[in-house]
């Protein structure tokens, strides 16, 4: 889609993961007039030089896609890993969109998936994606969560830790018995994607590459599934390891709607399924394909009072 009109007050929403940036720019009615993608990206590489690098140059090629559709008046973006430090990152939106730096509000993606999916305080979020979190904003606006505490330590249920769990499983069963993943299906699919079955192939992949990329290895082990009981097995952990996150929630908040979205929900109905069996029957339950991008140019094309 493109814009025609380029007197039309724009916003621009922007909802940066691991796996991917997607960009939608909202006119004051909130319609979407043009949307677009481009490489993924995390807060959390703004800690060295390299990761800041990468940032950057995601940000100009989003700038490229979007001022070829129209030049947004306000930026609403949500990135992963974001902690709060916004000053350099809505500089280098700014300059590269050419607008004020006070035109540009950046906060966690969650916190805009959340508006996505409810108003402040109607239910709970649980979104997997390259990671796993549950989110919560009450009434007051504040905002509260459980899990979300990166793959390195947890986040289980989402992308990385449905990579990281079909290695594991596969190695181990390498080291009892070589050879055997010739009679996986999942290990077959994860070396093939991996580049190989030598072990040199999965360490590189494991520990060489963005977490985001290594949570894409997730639709390896899903698309075995019908033909690996292991898929199976870590599939169905992965909904219970969401239905974790809702439930902690629930004990802390009482019982209320939960809307499951991410990509790495979507992998299987497999874990939407053992998700919606472990939690309690009382628990609302639905999925929901996220559209956080169209939620914040919404959000930025509201005028401002």
């Amino acid at each position: 889609m493109a814009t025609t009109d380029n007197d039309t007050t724009l916003g621009l929403g922007i909802d940066a993961g691991g796996t991917q940036t997607r960009w939608a720019l909202a006119d004051p009615a909130g319609a979407i007039v043009a949307e677009g993608s481009v490489a993924g990206l995390s807060a959390l590489q703004m800690a060295n030089e390299a990761g800041r690098s990468a940032v950057r140059a995601t940000f100009a090629a989003l700038a490229g896609d979007v001022l070829a559709s129209g030049r947004p008046q306000r930026v609403c973006a949500g990135l992963t890993g974001f902690g709060g430090d916004s000053e350099l990152l809505a500089a280098w939106l700014a300059e590269l969109l050419g607008i004020a730096p006070a035109a540009i509000i950046i906060s966690n993606d969650i916190e805009i998936a959340y508006l996505d999916s409810f108003q402040p305080g109607e239910g709970y979020l649980v979104y997997a994606g390259t990671g796993s979190i549950a989110a919560y904003i009450d009434q007051g606006g504040e905002f509260h969560r459980a899990g979300g505490r990166g793959v390195t330590l947890d986040d289980g249920g989402g992308g990385f830790w449905v990579a990281r769990e079909a290695l594991r499983r596969i190695w181990r069963r390498e080291d009892e018995e070589p050879g055997a993943w010739q009679d996986s299906a999942m290990a077959r699919a994860v070396f093939d994607y991996v580049g190989g079955s030598d072990w040199s192939y999965s360490r590189q992949f494991i520990y060489g590459r963005e977490r985001g990329e290594v949570g894409k290895l997730a639709l390896a082990v899903a698309a075995s599934a019908e033909h690996d009981q292991a898929a199976r097995l870590i599939l169905q952990q992965a909904g219970r390891e969401l239905a974790r996150l809702a439930a902690a929630l629930v004990s802390r908040f009482g019982v209320r709607p939960v809307v499951l979205a991410g990509r790495a929900a979507e992998l299987h109905p497999l874990i939407a399924e053992t998700m919606r069996a472990t939690l309690s029957p009382e628990v609302p339950l639905r999925r929901k394909t996220a559209q956080a991008h169209f939620a914040a140019a919404r959000m930025a094309a509201q005028p401002q009072h």
